[in-house]
């Protein structure tokens, strides 16, 4: 890898201010100056410091954030704070992306990587990730939903999801919280789903994908590195 690329993705300036590193002598390789910013090193293998301090390098990243209501799953965009605003910018400059989406005002589970392999791995509908929810419903879910959620549900544009696990953890006269289990990623697909029961979802939070969940130390607009385990958990995830 190009020592200059190496240097800008730990966050030390543009490519111009990284040049003016390497002139200066401040980056070292196993204790040589290099001043060339098209030499190529390995990050491996290789020592490297810039300014004295060591560069401990991290091609990928893994985070899990508590995503906040009124933020964008999204890298960018022109008129809302996406999910990218919230972190830190050491972590901005890994160019790290959501791996699927969660609706502007839903909370909850969000993993955010650079790692395109596995954010591939973890969307393919061929792997079958189940996402668990918990939502608030406007109106009184019961046991004929469970089994129409355990069929599938037609959507308003025709389409049939595919099975999903409806579980009542409260309801009354007007009101029922519910946990649900998709293994889709449909376009605003839980409320949809109530919609088409006649039941309109007043709150929506993500709490797992697959076996894994939410840190409930994360308060909304927190994010932490995954642990070694977790990451493992996603990694052998396979459908």
């Amino acid at each position: 890898m190009r020592i200059d690329k190496l240097i800008a993705n730990e966050g030390y300036g543009s490519r111009k201010e990284v040049k003016h590193l390497l002139k200066s002598g401040q980056v070292l390789v196993n204790g040589e100056a290099i001043k060339q910013a098209k030499m190529h090193v390995d990050p491996e293998r290789d020592e490297i410091t810039v300014m004295g301090q060591v560069i401990d390098y991290q091609e990928f990243i893994y985070l899990m954030m508590n995503k906040p209501p009124g933020v964008v799953s999204a890298t960018e965009d022109h008129r809302d704070e996406t999910v990218i605003d919230l972190i830190d910018p050491s972590f901005q400059v890994k160019e790290p992306f959501p791996v699927g989406r969660l609706d502007k005002d839903t909370e909850g589970l969000l993993i955010l990587t650079n790692d395109g392999k596995l954010a591939h791995q973890l969307l393919s509908p061929k792997k079958n990730v189940g996402k668990t929810y918990f939502a608030e419903i406007e109106g009184v879910v019961g046991k004929e939903d469970i089994e129409t959620f355990n069929k599938g549900v037609s959507l308003d544009d025709g389409y049939e999801t595919k099975p999903a696990q409806l579980t009542i953890l409260t309801t009354d006269a007007t009101t029922s919280a519910i946990e649900v289990v998709i293994s889709e990623g449909k376009y605003h697909q839980v409320k949809r789903m109530f919609e088409a029961v006649g039941k309109r979802v007043t709150y929506l939070k993500r709490m797992k994908m697959g076996s894994l969940s939410l840190d409930q130390q994360l308060e909304l607009g927190e994010y932490r590195e995954l642990t070694k385990e977790e990451l493992d958990y996603l990694k052998g995830l396979h459908g």
